[in-house]
């Protein structure tokens, strides 16, 4: 429903929310005017365009790359389904049409008017209605001003029609208390992670057949990923460092340019609190003295936090009539009421920070390096032209490292590869992957302005390591499993234990046993050693305990009720000992019922408004066009 609201049937949707985006690319919209002029189906009287149709599933496939940074083609868009959703739109637009003819609904010329002239997608840079612009961008749509402003007129009667059937729904009060108590809820939980020293006996390694079994039927954890053996040269701005030239007086320069970095004077970091009148400044520093409320406290009773009044390093020079008396302190402290700009303010001096004070001599390691990187990359830029020359005569990676500063190198590049050297560059493992061999040679430019060219000599497909080689990762993952897998028994074992004591089939603690006497009973799990955790929520969960194991617990049902839980490679048990139950009536209650009526009313409006189209499109009948859809979805590229 909300979705129709924004990118409905009508032509003036796509352009004034579509082509909004796609104008600050110069409009980079395909001419349409070779589609069929056919309608691909129809609700009753209200046929849909074939161009409608084509625009809403570019606009949407275009929507989807600026998300996702990640183009589509056409037969990825109709994978996920991109056409379709078009469609369900476009019917249900047309329902509405059709029912707003029925009934005669309709819109004045003066809300056309305003939407027109309104429109993003036909105003200059300054905000004003641009008629030769509108012209245009209707003019490369292959519209008319007349048909185009006929549906905003339908549009606007559209967005009437769906607001007389939805506006006045809300949630029940009911369904929204209850699943404000439910997000609100609150638990008080005991829990133990179970490990290696729970257990009565350590693993007992297997046997090598069974390691082998393991080893095959864990192939995905034993097998090297695929790899990319690569020949490279590359060129950065620190191979040249060294040999770059520099001019004193050009440091000096620098130097300067960073004086406000390298020369400061003594600073202070500083908060003020303003008031609007003496008498409340000077009654507020009054009860700060007599401790009757802090600094913090004071912002906090104006509505203001210590943010809102940091005004961050100051030297004395910088804080007016405050300044001698902020710099007289010694350590932190308030100050004042004193005169500011604002008013008479309280100012809070929290640190002492020393002066600055580096010469041209200490600070000359750091700016030569710096001044040699600058001038190492303008090299780079100056030598690319002559580079990119030898690339397109045909010079190998071998040649350019002969021929040139750059360096040549060797990589066995896969995921695992570790970020050093070449990989370090994201550039680099962007591209590596996708490589091909025999791919035409190109320069491409590094993060830090150098330049790299690089060649697949061969592909290496995924292969399972051989046994022998892992056989010790095999081993350890093994007993890994296994340690779980006897855990979550141990964990179960305990769970019905609490369980027991909690139905009152068991004492709280277990009878102890004359330790001379013979006994055939199995001896009884020993007691977990529980951490507690109160008032947890549902959203927050346990510190370093995994969100599912938090999850199960809060879907038990009585207080002593426990469950074992296997999560992240992990084991627990935890234990429900209290549930709190929300408020609602609080005030910290009232933004999840605020926010809760909010989606509930949405959902609730979706779905009867889902009904309701259903119901026109069954009423005044819906047809499809196969032959005209088959020839929009043909010029989708």
């Amino acid at each position: 429903m909300s979705s129709l609201r924004t990118k409905g049937k009508s032509t003036v949707v796509w352009l004034l929310m579509g082509l909004l985006l796609l104008g600050l690319g110069g409009f980079g919209i395909t001419n349409f005017s070779g589609v069929s002029s056919g309608a691909i189906g129809a609700v009753g009287s209200a046929e849909i365009d074939s161009r409608d149709y084509v625009r809403g599933v570019r606009s949407d496939m275009q929507g989807f790359a600026m998300q996702t940074g990640q183009s589509l083609t056409a037969e990825q868009a109709r994978a996920i389904g991109i056409p379709q959703q078009v469609q369900s739109r476009l019917f249900a637009a047309a329902a509405l049409e059709a029912e707003a003819r029925r009934i005669g609904l309709s819109v004045g010329d003066d809300v056309v008017l305003r939407d027109v002239t309104s429109a993003p997608a036909f105003q200059t840079a300054g905000g004003q209605f641009d008629a030769a612009l509108y012209q245009d961008v209707l003019r490369r749509e292959g519209l008319t001003p007349a048909r185009f402003e006929e549906d905003v007129r339908m549009d606007a009667a559209r967005v009437l029609l769906q607001d007389a059937v939805v506006g006045g729904v809300k949630a029940p009060a009911t369904l929204r208390d209850t699943t404000a108590r439910w997000i609100l809820e609150r638990r008080d939980f005991s829990w133990d992670e179970l490990t290696a020293e729970d257990l009565a006996a350590p693993i007992n390694p297997p046997d090598e057949e069974t390691l082998i079994a393991w080893h095959q039927a864990n192939a995905a954890q034993f097998t090297r990923p695929e790899r990319r053996h690569i020949t490279y040269a590359w060129l950065t701005p620190e191979m040249l460092e060294s040999t770059v030239q520099l001019d004193d007086s050009a440091l000096r320069d620098l130097y300067q340019s960073r004086i406000d970095e390298f020369q400061q004077p003594e600073r202070r970091m500083v908060e003020r609190l303003v008031y609007s009148s003496q008498a409340e400044a000077e009654a507020a520093k009054a009860r700060l003295d007599a401790g009757e409320a802090s600094f913090e406290q004071l912002a906090a009773e104006r509505g203001l936090t210590l943010t809102d009044i940091d005004l961050g390093e100051r030297a004395e020079s910088e804080l007016g009539a405050a300044g001698a008396a902020l710099f007289a302190l010694d350590q932190p402290g308030v100050v004042g009421p004193l005169p500011s700009d604002l008013g008479p303010a309280l100012f809070s001096m929290n640190a002492i920070l020393d002066p600055v004070d580096v010469s041209f001599e200490q600070a000359m390691p750091e700016l030569r390096g710096e001044a040699a990187a600058d001038r190492a990359r303008r090299v780079i830029e100056e030598q690319a032209h002559d580079l990119e020359d030898l690339v397109a005569g045909g010079a190998s990676v071998e040649d350019l490292a002969a021929d040139t500063d750059m360096q040549l190198g060797e990589i066995e590049f896969s995921a695992d590869t570790p970020s050093q050297g070449i990989a370090a560059y994201e550039a680099f493992r962007q591209l590596a992957p996708s490589l091909t061999e025999g791919e035409f040679l190109q320069l491409h430019q590094l993060d830090d302005g150098g330049l790299f060219a690089l060649r697949l000599d061969q592909l290496i497909a995924p292969e399972l390591i051989p046994f022998d080689e892992v056989r010790e990762l095999v081993l350890a993952d093994w007993t890994a499993a296994e340690t779980r897998r006897e855990l979550k028994i141990r964990a179960e074992e305990r769970e019905l234990v609490l369980e027991s004591v909690a139905n009152g089939d068991l004492p709280a603690e277990p009878a102890e046993t004359d330790a001379g006497a013979g006994s055939d009973a199995a001896p009884q799990p020993a007691p977990p050693t529980f951490q507690t955790a109160t008032d947890v929520e549902r959203d927050f969960g346990i510190e370093g305990v995994p969100a599912a194991v938090v999850t199960r617990g809060f879907m038990l049902e009585n207080i002593g009720d426990a469950a074992a839980v296997e999560a992240e490679g992990r084991v627990f048990l935890i234990r429900l000992d209290a549930i709190r139950s929300s408020d609602l009536s609080a005030p910290e209650s009232q933004p999840v019922l605020n926010g809760v009526e909010a989606r509930l009313t949405e959902s609730v409006r979706s779905d009867l408004f889902d009904a309701y189209v259903r119901a026109l499109q069954a009423s005044h009948g819906a047809t499809i066009n196969d032959s005209a859809l088959n020839a929009a979805n043909a010029m989708i590229q």
